[in-house]
């Protein structure tokens, strides 16, 4: 697996020992690997640089590999290298050097300091002291960013051509705090498919049924609706689904420590059940036999 001297391996997949389902989990903001380099360049202690990381949420969702589905996991940190954005979303004013002309430099989450190579972490701190060489941008998109959507696109594309279609769960998590003080305010679930567009009906109705059965709080795409990952691999046209999952951070862990909290293990609990659950009545969600219903 391609890798960097700071990460050993980037990334990982744990495989089922039997591929069952037709899901693949994907947790790309779990990761907690800090190169020296990256936190000694950085004007943030370590504990501030992880307050973008989505903290345990692969151990959440460990217990899919035991019911047959694949989870893959980064070990970069999102502060380092967000792959749930385009592979070139990049902010001029960040880099020394001149960016690759393709390079997308005035989305909105570029202008929001959140591109691909972050320039602040989840609470608007300033990341780094100085200006970043263009060449290091470079290297952690072709090192890191593309072999992980090779592999997450492979993941999706076996799944598919083994059940005739894939449903890929996106799974992050929020800080209590980024929820206003509107509805989702009181949501311990936010359940994104791009409005509509990168999942079928059945499969977010199927999560939300679940999860409000066992008691937890659910909105749809409001404050997220999915980001790169959920849209770029949603085709349900195709047979190829996308759902990104947002868990409230309060439910499982001391948002200010990152220690786990009382709740974790019985969340991990309720996910374990109600992705079953989920696995158990979505059914074949092939073209073919979506459109015959």
């Amino acid at each position: 697996m391609p890798g960097t001297p700071a990460f050993d391996p980037p990334f990982a997949v744990d495989e089922p020992e039997a591929h069952t389902l037709p899901f693949v989990f994907n947790t790309p903001h779990s990761g907690a690997v800090y190169p020296r380099a990256f936190v000694a360049n950085s004007r943030l202690d370590a504990l501030a640089l992880r307050r973008s990381e989505d903290a345990h949420v692969d151990r959440l969702f460990g217990p899919v590999v035991d019911l047959g589905a694949p989870l893959m996991r980064a070990n970069f940190p999102r502060a380092y290298l967000d792959v749930n954005r385009e592979p070139y979303e990049l902010d001029p004013r960040m880099f020394d050097g001149r960016l690759p002309a393709f390079a997308n430099t005035r989305s909105m989450r570029v202008a929001g300091g959140l591109g691909t190579i972050p320039r602040v972490v989840a609470d608007g701190q300033e990341i780094y002291r100085g200006r970043l060489p263009v060449e290091d941008a470079v290297e952690r998109i072709e090192t890191l960013y593309k072999p992980y959507h090779r592999t997450l696109r492979g993941l999706v594309q076996r799944t598919a051509r083994t059940f005739g279609h894939a449903i890929l769960v996106d799974c992050h998590s929020m800080p209590s705090s980024s929820l206003g003080r509107d509805e989702g305010a009181r949501a311990d679930f936010v359940l994104g498919d791009r409005f509509g567009t990168a999942c079928a009906p059945l499969l977010i109705d199927a999560f939300e049924d679940h999860l409000r059965a066992r008691g937890f709080r659910t909105v749809r795409n409001k404050p997220y609706a999915g980001g790169f990952i959920t849209e770029h691999y949603g085709e349900p046209n195709v047979g190829r689904h996308a759902l990104q999952v947002e868990i409230n951070r309060a439910l499982y862990m001391n948002e200010a420590s990152l220690a786990l909290g009382p709740g974790f293990a019985e969340l991990v609990w309720h996910l374990r059940e109600v992705v079953a659950a989920v696995a158990r009545d979505v059914g074949d969600l092939t073209p073919r036999r979506m459109a015959a219903e």
